[in-house]
């Protein structure tokens, strides 16, 4: 009979050995990455200009459309998209946000179309298009209940301040000397006397219990450089809305004319 085989003793674990690992060659990776970063500032560079050569395409394509109120087309379509998205939103209880006396800061001069001469003290308001044409002195403005208003003043350029107005309100104003205009589809078209200067208001805006016309701010009466001795308030609009001396004021079934609009701005001007 044959013995058995002895088993061969365990093989101790630390004496087993791990093959060494191969040297990294860090001077091929490095080569690695930075061709993958070549290819990738490539591709972003081509498509960087694909996009840059399509948006020139459009630019000039739009910037050479047949022009429609002093801008191309296209671009006034937009402008008129916005102004009627602005017209579905706005609701005359819509009111701009009001402020304390503690919050008015000094006024600011800025824009003089229309304020190159002295005002004249044979100022008259002429109100045209509600029936026979009138001829108004400040003190026909003043029969009307006086309103107080501490509102922010925006500026298109991008600027603001809280100013106080005083004056009457514009509906109340055309209630009482334009009966006669009532159609809410129609507008209202302000100038300065020459109409050197001259806006037009949608008849929502012109009605806004918040629109005035002023004629005292920050608790004087206006001087000349802001608009002496009549001018308009809407907060609801932007500044090139709010005309300095009023010296007409017509009611019209057509939209009118407005001084900025002609020169490539929004004819809606709000926000």
């Amino acid at each position: 009979m044959s013995e058995p085989e002895t088993p061969a003793p365990p093989v101790p674990q630390e004496a087993v050995s791990e093959p060494a690992p191969e040297p990294v060659d860090s001077t091929a990776n490095d080569a690695a990455v930075d061709r993958e970063i070549a290819r990738k500032t490539r591709r972003s560079l081509f498509v960087g200009g694909l996009a840059a050569v399509a948006g020139g395409g459009i630019w000039e394509w739009l910037r050479t459309r047949r022009n429609e109120d002093g801008v191309p087309w296209p671009l006034r379509l937009a402008l008129r998209t916005d102004e009627e998205l602005s017209r579905d939103y706005f609701r005359p209880a819509r009111l701009a946000r009001t402020f304390g006396p503690g919050d008015i800061e000094e006024l600011r001069e800025n824009g003089d179309i229309g304020l190159d001469e002295d005002v004249s003290p044979d100022w008259k308001l002429v109100v045209e298009g509600a029936g026979q044409p009138l001829t108004l002195a400040m003190d026909d403005l003043k029969t009307l209940p006086k309103v107080e208003q501490i509102t922010q003043f925006k500026c298109i350029e991008g600027w603001s301040h809280v100013w106080k107005f005083g004056g009457v309100r514009f509906r109340d104003f055309a209630q009482k000397y334009a009966p006669g205009a009532t159609d809410p589809n129609s507008y209202v078209a302000l100038e300065t006397p020459g109409r050197e200067y001259y806006v037009g208001l949608d008849w929502a805006s012109a009605m806004h219990p918040q629109t005035l016309i002023c004629y005292e701010m920050n608790g004087e009466p206006i001087s000349e450089e802001h608009g002496a001795p009549l001018r308009l308030a809407i907060p609801l609009k932007y500044g090139v809305k709010n005309l300095k001396r009023i010296g007409k004021i017509a009611f019209t079934k057509t939209r009118p004319a407005d001084f900025w609009a002609e020169r490539g701005y929004d004819w809606y001007a709000g926000f």
